[in-house]
């Protein structure tokens, strides 16, 4: 681990950066989880009776089968939880030999991804007191879709809800905006570029913007759409960035949103760099040259003063960066980096002054968060691709053979429960109405406070 000799001056940022921008937690935390890792956007609640075992026949309220295949997370309003999932269209075979057939042409490495001659894109709505689907609205079909990774959906970017929509977004396939209260739909717009490998960022909403990052291998660029009509309010091109090959400069991170008032922010980070701007103009506000990295899918996390950045594929970092800065801030804002079992994939969570990390392999790092020194890495089984929850005094971890591990949220590694799941679990958990959410690749599960 290396660290900035920026490192003591950490702790002067303005108290308003003590606050995120996301909703604050009160009472509304227990009914409602608006978008991904929740309502403040960082994977963090309050102790609540989740139980600690559960399982298939463990304290199991409802066990849901949901059409399609989606890596998706549960959103949550007035007790009917919505999820994207992709339906694939039935096609003639020959037809879809000949497109694999043609993709292999272009791309020998393509054997890895899936193909698809047509694909559904939809959104599923359950009730979660009737314990029953009550929605199952097709927003796009799209015939023969860019192929995607194996470990990848047609519907891994989560929704969002906000004004009374449901705001679902499917990458370079379409976004569209759904009423919450009649499942119809408001507005449909899409954002052409190419993934290479699916979509993967989800959007957030402040104010009246759906802010979508768009880091495809042709094109890389921030979006603000209206969130009543999808009209484009502005548009940002990212960074310059280094070398001619596109698959080095795609990216499927999700933004967060922090600060108040005249600073707020929202912070995006992509290949080789990230981005702090301004939501209501796109502004740039400042902006770190983190390396080479690239693919990264993490949603970063803020505390103490500091952003906790994940650069992704071929540098495999962790950045602590300073928000109070302007313009190209890389060689003065940087607190500290360290390069050991970082995730790709999966998003950090801090809880109190420790951070804490699943690598792919199921690395758990506990960090402290204001220096970045390691107080432990311990090993879970499997491999990991959902972020972390933590439930007050705990941190739930899912993998993707179907493992449910809760860690203590202490500096000394303490492993205090594995409970497993049938099929695998790519999706991030979710709590409403005090009942634990978890996504499977078939069901959508439910385990109640105290099993009730």
């Amino acid at each position: 681990m290396s660290r900035s000799p920026v490192i003591s001056i950490v702790g002067h940022v303005g108290v308003w950066l003590l606050l995120v921008a996301s909703p604050r937690w009160d009472a509304a935390w227990a009914q409602d989880w608006p978008q991904f890792r929740g309502p403040n956007g960082q994977g963090v609640i309050p102790a609540v009776e989740i139980p600690e075992e559960f399982g298939e026949e463990t304290n199991l309220r409802f066990k849901i089968e949901i059409p399609g295949k989606g890596w998706s997370s549960p959103v949550v309003s007035q007790g009917i939880c919505w999820l994207t999932t992709a339906v694939p269209i039935e096609a003639d075979p020959a037809r879809l030999a000949e497109i694999r057939a043609e993709l292999l042409k272009k791309n020998p490495m393509a054997a890895q991804l899936e193909v698809l001659a047509a694909v559904s894109l939809r959104v599923v709505a359950v009730d979660l007191a009737q314990q029953k689907i009550i929605h199952d609205i097709e927003l796009f079909e799209v015939e023969e879709p860019e192929p995607i990774h194996s470990l990848n959906s047609y519907a891994s970017p989560t929704p969002v809800i906000a004004g009374g929509r449901l705001l679902c977004h499917f990458g370079n396939l379409g976004t569209a905006a759904v009423d919450l209260a009649t499942g119809k739909v408001l507005w449909k717009t899409r954002l052409p570029l190419e993934h290479s490998v699916g979509p993967g960022s989800t959007p957030v909403v402040v104010d009246d913007r759906l802010i979508i990052p768009c880091d495809g291998v042709d094109r890389q660029f921030v979006a603000a759409l209206d969130v009543a009509t999808g009209r484009e309010l502005w548009r940002v091109p990212r960074p310059r960035m280094s070398g001619d090959n596109g698959d080095f400069h795609k990216a499927f991170s999700t933004p967060l949103v922090i600060g108040e008032g005249t600073r707020r922010q929202v912070i995006i980070p992509g290949a080789q760099w990230v981005v702090s701007y301004d939501p209501a103009t796109g502004k740039t506000l400042w902006q770190v040259r983190h390396g080479d990295g690239f693919s990264n899918s993490p949603r970063p996390v803020f505390a103490h003063g500091l952003v906790f950045v994940c650069t992704g594929y071929m540098n495999h970092e962790l950045v602590a960066i300073r928000v109070d800065g302007e313009g190209d801030v890389t060689e003065t804002h940087i607190a500290w980096r360290m390069n050991k079992q970082v995730p790709p994939m999966s998003s950090p969570v801090v809880v109190g002054d420790f951070l804490y990390m699943v690598s792919d392999q199921g690395v758990v790092s506990c960090l402290e968060a204001r220096t970045g020194e390691v107080r432990y890495r311990e090993r879970l089984a499997g491999n990991y691709s959902a972020s972390p929850l933590a439930v007050g005094d705990r941190i739930l971890f899912l993998s993707r053979s179907g493992d449910a591990s809760w860690v203590g949220a202490k500096p000394e590694w303490n492993l205090r429960r594995t409970n497993h799941l049938e099929g695998q679990l790519m999706a991030s958990p979710a709590v409403a109405l005090g009942t634990l959410l978890v996504r499977s690749d078939s069901h959508l599960y439910g385990f109640p406070a105290n099993g009730r």
